[in-house]
């Protein structure tokens, strides 16, 4: 075997530790989320936007993570926290979705999260959402979402649906 089939070999397989590693640092410390905002130009009145996002008090993974899928901003929060995050909806389809799906969570609640959240992402890559019924099924697959203590959502449902049925009725 030459030096250079031997160093691709090593770059390879440090690369593979490296994609294993965010995999499970994101299993413990990532989210996988769809937030709402009030859109009139939407037919529903509604847009959701996608959001892969990894929360941390020193960036250096945050770093890795970004120059590893070849995107995402990396931002300050108000409490001194650094923030990973990808929501274009075209890099998590063809990035984060088969990176993930290769480099799989170990944890239940994560892989759980992770399908779900697949899920709504191909119903908004086939455009479902944008009818009555595909939103109504992205609202109900956004509720099963990161259940549990700490989640907020500044839209519950039952808002989302009653504006939207308003919205519908003005127009």
């Amino acid at each position: 075997m030459s030096n250079k089939q031997t160093n691709r070999d090593n770059q390879q397989e440090r690369s593979e530790h490296l994609f294993w590693y965010l995999s499970g640092f994101v299993d413990g410390e990532g989210s996988f989320n769809v937030s709402l905002r009030r859109n009139p130009g939407y037919k529903v009145g509604w847009q959701p936007v996608l959001s892969f996002n990894v929360s941390q008090k020193e960036k250096t993974v945050l770093i890795l993570m970004q120059n590893c899928f070849e995107g995402g901003i990396i931002k300050r929060r108000k409490d001194g926290l650094h923030s990973y995050d990808m929501t274009n909806p075209k890099m998590i389809q063809e990035v984060i979705i088969p990176f993930f799906k290769k480099y799989q969570f170990f944890s239940k609640s994560k892989q759980e999260n992770f399908l779900i959240f697949t899920k709504i992402v191909r119903l908004m890559s086939t455009k479902d959402h944008l009818t009555k019924t595909g939103f109504r099924k992205l609202l109900n697959l956004r509720e099963k979402l990161n259940i549990g203590k700490g989640r907020t959502r500044k839209y519950t449902l039952k808002n989302v649906l009653k504006s939207s049925e308003t919205i519908r009725q003005t127009q």
